[in-house]
């Protein structure tokens, strides 16, 4: 596999897992693997120029080009990472946050879109500044890249860190006079050591501005310091240089090489010529911030995986529970309900139910009260019966999260008809006494048949006896009427509550079967929720073997 493979590979298996990490994308991490990736895939080498503003950083590049390519002025005016790359003439292109790109030829659309404004402060509109230039040294696939000042503004200094991870060499511009700085020190170590960016040349500026007994002893004193900064350079190239940037400019300009030649502008180019070659041969030199970056995503995610298997074991362990309690509750609904069924099964059951109310309901026929019986004191008697059962469907509902079914209604049948007989001849005594009295014969009667209808019977079944007569005893036709007036009552009562039990059997099965759905239901251990954790850990787990795997593959093809 070639080296471009393994990167490519590489940059894929990154962005793949940062797509699941779901980091905060202005955080470090994130910028600096999706840089890592872009820099990956990248073929050009890119030698990015930085140090604290008004360092002269412009100036120098724009004598390597040997014209006024970049914005110089007195005062620090670069606002955005310039991307210098071979053209076979000299434009510029801007690409604005829109998508919207500008093209023009020549630089002095820089002065709009790439300077700082008066506030000293970046434009926010811009996310790709492209100088393209024809000179040779960029003809060999090298791109130079003019980075903003440090120390000034920290938006400046977050765009620095994040362009200097994708440099396959860089070049860190010192102010002779100030020899290197605390803060300089620290961003040596924070942004480039610490990344693993160990490929790093010093240029010394402004050197020529000291007296020549403070040149000497300035220039030791800053190579002793580049040396505690050893970058991976071949041991015949220095990694420390003085260069007078303007006045390499002037010479330049002027064309006067003996001049340039004192600036030691050209001992500095030869190097980065000489380091180009070396380095454009051995990608490998990118791999150690790679690595470096990698094995933070990799950290990254394995903490994310961490969390994810606490909290899939900790909702685990809650569903487990939830199962249980929803399985010992599903056996209290079932035997609940199946003993609200059984007792109203066995209150419906007939013998029963004509045991108990066909003498009640033939005494509310008789008495002409049978639908205000039947809807008060009957009704809620079978009420009870079908709350109790009711209850048990509505609590299974609530607890399994399912809808409710119909309710379970009892029908009532149409009120019974009475059929009465036709009631008896009336009959005369033959006794020899005038005085004859009608009486109405109540006894027996009056006391089994009360009210108006008993009445009507009592009058259809009148005789007229003799008060002073002995025989006291009704006739036997009458007795006999009496019995069958009691019979017809008590049969309509049984029909109507023959009826009802059949009908209420009926409905209560049909019920159940919409009941046992509900109470039945199949409980699951694994909701949604707990799913998608698991594929969302199995997959994390699976894109960071395939990311160690990459690594792996790359040490080992670097030899590292």
């Amino acid at each position: 596999m070639q080296e471009p493979d393994i990167y490519h590979n590489l940059a894929n298996s990154l962005r793949a897992t940062l797509g699941v990490l779901e980091l905060d994308k202005t955080s470090p991490l994130y910028r600096d693997a999706v840089s890592i990736c872009d820099y990956l895939e990248n073929p050009i080498f890119r030698i990015a120029v930085f140090g604290p503003f008004n360092y002269g950083k412009s100036t120098l590049l724009n004598a390597l080009l040997g014209q006024r390519t970049l914005p110089i002025d007195l005062i620090p005016t670069t606002g955005a990472a310039i991307h210098v790359r071979y053209g076979s003439d000299l434009h510029t292109r801007i690409t604005l946050i829109d998508g919207k790109e500008i093209s023009e030829n020549g630089t002095d659309i820089l002065k709009q879109f790439a300077i700082l404004d008066g506030d000293r402060r970046m434009r926010d509109d811009v996310i790709n500044v492209e100088v393209f230039c024809p000179h040779p040294f960029l003809q060999t696939g090298v791109e130079l890249l003019d980075l903003p000042g440090t120390d000034d503004r920290e938006a400046q200094d977050v765009l620095v860190r994040d362009q200097l991870i994708t440099a396959d060499l860089v070049v860190q511009v010192l102010d002779a006079r100030k020899l290197m700085t605390l803060g300089e020190r620290e961003n040596l170590r924070d942004w480039l050591m610490d990344r693993g960016i160990k490929t790093v040349v010093f240029v010394a500026n402004f050197l020529n501005l000291l007296e020549p007994d403070d040149q000497k002893q300035v220039y030791n004193r800053l190579l002793f310091v580049a040396e505690s900064f050893r970058s991976e350079l071949p041991n015949n190239i220095s990694n420390l240089y003085r260069v007078d940037a303007l006045p390499a400019l002037r010479a330049r300009l002027k064309g006067d090489t003996a001049a340039a030649q004192t600036t030691g502008l050209a001992m500095f180019e030869s190097a980065l010529q000489s380091i180009v070659v070396t380095k454009e041969k051995n990608l490998s030199i990118r791999f150690p911030r790679v690595e470096l970056i990698a094995n933070q995503v990799k950290q990254a995610g394995e903490v994310k995986v961490q969390a994810i298997a606490t909290e899939l074991s900790t909702a685990e362990e809650k569903n487990k529970a939830k199962f249980e309690i929803k399985q010992k509750a599903q056996k209290l609904i079932k035997k609940g309900f199946a003993a609200s069924v059984s007792d109203f099964q066995s209150w419906l059951y007939l013998p029963k139910l004509i045991d108990r109310y066909k003498l009640e309901i033939a005494g509310e026929l008789q008495q002409g009260t049978f639908s205000t019986w039947e809807q008060g004191v009957f009704k809620e008697a079978i009420a009870q019966h079908q709350d109790g059962i009711i209850k048990w469907v509505h609590q299974a509902c609530e607890f399994f999260d399912c809808d409710r079914p119909t309710d379970l209604v009892i029908p009532f049948p149409t009120q019974p008809e009475v059929v009465l007989p036709q009631p008896p001849p009336q009959q005369s005594t033959s006794k020899s006494s005038g005085s004859v009295t009608p009486v109405a014969i109540a006894t027996g009667l009056g006391w089994m048949l009360g009210g108006p209808v008993g009445a009507a019977v009592v009058g259809g079944a009148t005789y007229l006896f003799n008060k002073n007569s002995s025989d006291s005893e009704p006739p036997k036709s009458s007795v006999s009427y009496l019995d069958q007036v009691v019979q017809a009552y008590a049969e309509a009562a049984e029909v109507y509550l023959t009826r009802f039990s059949t009908e209420a059997f009926s409905a209560l099965q049909q019920y159940e079967q919409l009941a046992e759905k509900v109470i039945n239901t199949n409980l699951s251990e694994d909701p949604l929720r707990m799913t998608i954790h698991h594929h969302q850990l199995q997959l994390l787990q699976t894109l960071l073997d395939t990311l160690n795997y990459e690594l792996e593959s790359a040490k080992l093809k670097f030899g590292c």
